[in-house]
């Protein structure tokens, strides 16, 4: 098996909702860092569980971000879960690729005019 493609892989969980989360917890922290002078942090947690019997994982995604703020510091957490499959390509949002052609133009019921 390949090794997945972690971008696509980011971009695939919760259909790409989550790396747009994760994009805004990186750049809200490092803003708390640069503006208090204080530690910030991101944490990413993945969990994956074989579907029943099949080739698919479901994997539970977890963002949990302390931003340094001037008094304090703000935390927030978000926990959900992408159903996968995994592929010779690796982990993939779909088993094949979907925009293939469905039918070969041999196998058509109807015989072509002429």
């Amino acid at each position: 098996m390949k090794p997945t493609d972690s971008s696509d892989f980011l971009q695939s969980l919760n259909s790409g909702v989550f790396a747009s989360q994760l994009g805004r917890a990186l750049s809200d922290v490092a803003a708390g860092c640069i503006d208090h002078g204080k530690e910030g942090q991101v944490i990413i947690t993945l969990k994956l569980k074989q579907i029943a019997q099949t080739n698919q994982v479901n994997i539970t995604h977890k963002l949990d971000f302390v931003q340094p703020t001037k008094r304090g510091k703000k935390r927030e957490d978000t926990t959900l879960d992408t159903p996968m499959y995994v592929t010779p390509d690796g982990l993939q949002l779909f088993q094949t690729n979907p925009t293939d052609q469905l039918f070969r133009k041999e196998d058509t019921p109807v015989p072509e005019r002429s």
